[in-house]
């Protein structure tokens, strides 16, 4: 590079999309320092390590897409690649998921992939399930099954699933809708995948079993998204995970956090732990403070909790996007994301997680590592979470029993787990401190009672539970939500917060909460929208326009 002086950041958050950016910033020439609230890594990704031995990721669980991360642990110093690498056909078909390789070389000096099959046990509420592994024909063994005449439908299904595919992940991934131009370009398209019809509905059209309309359309959950709300467009996560499958980091997710924090820091980043940033500093572009929202306002660093300043020449928040705004950036310096905006968009669902570990007692456990347990009511229950705001008679849960694949996590004849219930966010006004404990136990007696864990009880060595007060106080969610704005259309692509400031220069976004959404494969494709913004903003990639390399992107 030709600068004389190294430009520096900082970014707000060591979740996945700040550690992801800082790789990224750091290959680009900047000195980048990540502020991190807690006393480690990962922000919702967090990993909490028991006295009894039991290790548990308090977060995501599910990784896909590894040629992403492999992307990430080849980046070098000041290289500045942000041009999409030329990938192997088999990186970009998948085909060796299934031989047991996750991963590329790079990836494999930092952390262990493996494979997970099936990628999820679907559960449904009358003992049934179906194994969902991404194989065209298991699938279609398993449909003969349980419904024999959607065969058709499930073709179709996969048709124009795969098209959503090629046009929504591979073609505009990369996009950053900054603008509606862009935005404006692409609708026709979705119109014509009819992408941005519900998903629920777009599903019906294909399936008559209620069972299999489950399967197809569950997977906005796991990012936060209702279903019955997001767009057909999340059609593309069927293919996504069954084009390159779903892995597990062994140690969990937490060895891929720490891999990514040491990548970080060879190539020069430093992060500083127990840094709570208070305020984003915003000056006027001649460095005085900004008294109302008019006229240039540029980010100067920030104050954190207890006073000190550090300044840098640009900022990036991977914390929550609402509170981002509402807490940190001063409203004299807000036009555009004001109180009243912020507080007007819809945020995801957030969920009680309970994590706990048990005696084998020689015991098999009929489980997979990743358990959609299904609970008897499917649209009713997701009106209820998103919209009526209640805790129901029953509910859904994600049970994820790691040590099934990786026994290091908990000691030896012992088995660690965790169970994730969707519930309301903090705008339904429930009191967690007595629904919590309330549910947890409701949570215990099934998956004892319904035979999934028999015994569950009187195995117990370890329990511990969060509810969206830990998403609100410990992560700074705004009302608790665990995904961030709502993935529903009218809060999707240029709709969708703006990974770059519309009210500050300098100010930027990353993560879950930023385009292109939530999921960690998101996480990391907003992580590189952000860094190409940066090296268009900072003339290092000046050809790069909001996002999208010349000649590439949604123009095409």
């Amino acid at each position: 590079m030709s600068h004389t002086k190294r430009k520096t950041a900082l970014i707000i958050g060591s979740g996945f999309g700040g550690l992801s950016l800082g790789i990224r910033l750091q290959s680009l020439g900047f000195d980048t320092t990540i502020l991190e609230k807690l006393d480690a890594p990962g922000g919702r990704a967090y990993q909490k390590r028991t006295q009894g031995g039991y290790v548990f990721d308090m977060g995501p669980t599910v990784i896909t897409v590894p040629h992403f991360i492999e992307e990430l642990f080849a980046l070098e110093r000041d290289k500045g690649m942000l041009a999409e690498p030329d990938y192997p056909e088999h990186v970009l078909t998948g085909e060796r998921v299934r031989e047991g390789e996750s991963g590329g070389p790079r990836t494999r000096e930092y952390v262990r992939l493996v494979p997970i099959l099936p990628f999820y046990r679907i559960y449904f509420d009358d003992g049934t399930f179906f194994d969902y592994d991404g194989d065209p024909e298991s699938t279609r063994r398993q449909i003969q099954v349980l419904a024999p005449g959607d065969l058709a439908g499930y073709e179709r299904f996969h048709a124009d699933a795969e098209a959503i595919f090629k046009r929504g992940f591979l073609e505009l991934g990369y996009t950053h809708f900054g603008d509606l131009p862009t935005m404006l370009r692409v609708v026709p398209d979705l119109l014509k995948l009819d992408a941005v019809r519900t998903l629920f509905s777009f599903t019906s059209r294909y399936f008559e079993s209620p069972k299999l309309r489950q399967v197809f359309s569950f997977e906005p959950l796991l990012v936060g998204g209702n279903p019955l709300s997001v767009p057909a467009i999340y059609a593309m996560i069927h293919f996504v995970e069954k084009t390159w499958g779903i892995h597990y980091a062994m140690g969990g997710t937490g060895e891929l956090v720490r891999a990514f924090v040491r990548k970080f820091e060879e190539l020069g980043g430093r992060i500083r732990y127990g840094a709570e940033v208070e305020e984003v500093l915003v000056t006027d572009d001649r460095g005085r403070p900004v008294r109302r929202p008019v006229g240039k306002r540029v980010a100067r660093g920030v104050r954190l909790t207890g006073g000190e300043e550090l300044s840098a020449d640009l900022v990036v928040s991977n914390g929550d996007w609402a509170n981002t705004y509402l807490k940190m950036v001063p409203p004299q310096a807000r036009l555009v994301n004001t109180d009243l905006r912020v507080r007007a968009a819809k945020q995801s669902m957030s969920l009680l997680v309970v994590y706990f570990g048990f005696r084998d007692d020689g015991q098999p456990l009929d489980l997979r590592h990743h358990n959609i347990i299904l609970g008897p009511r499917y649209e009713e229950l997701l009106r209820e979470i998103f919209g009526d705001r209640v805790l129901g008679v029953d509910f859904s849960q994600y049970l994820h029993v790691p040590t099934l694949t990786d026994p290091s996590l908990a000691p030896p004849g012992h088995h660690a787990a965790y169970t994730l219930i969707p519930v309301p966010h903090n705008g339904s006004g429930l009191n967690w401190e007595v629904e919590g404990p309330r549910l947890v136990e409701r949570v215990f007696d099934f998956l004892e009672e319904r035979g999934y864990i028999p015994g569950l009880r009187a195995r117990l060595t370890h329990r511990e539970f969060i509810t969206p007060d830990y998403f609100e106080g410990t992560l700074g969610a705004y009302l608790g939500n665990a995904f961030g704005p709502e993935p529903i259309l009218a809060q999707s692509a240029y709709f969708r917060p703006h990974n770059r400031s519309e009210d500050v220069r300098n100010l930027y976004l990353v993560g879950a909460g930023a385009q292109p959404g939530g999921g960690t494969p998101s996480v990391m494709m907003s992580a590189k929208m952000t860094a190409r913004l940066i090296a268009h903003d900072f003339g290092i990639h000046p050809e790069i326009r909001d996002g999208v390399p010349e000649g590439a992107g949604a123009a095409d």
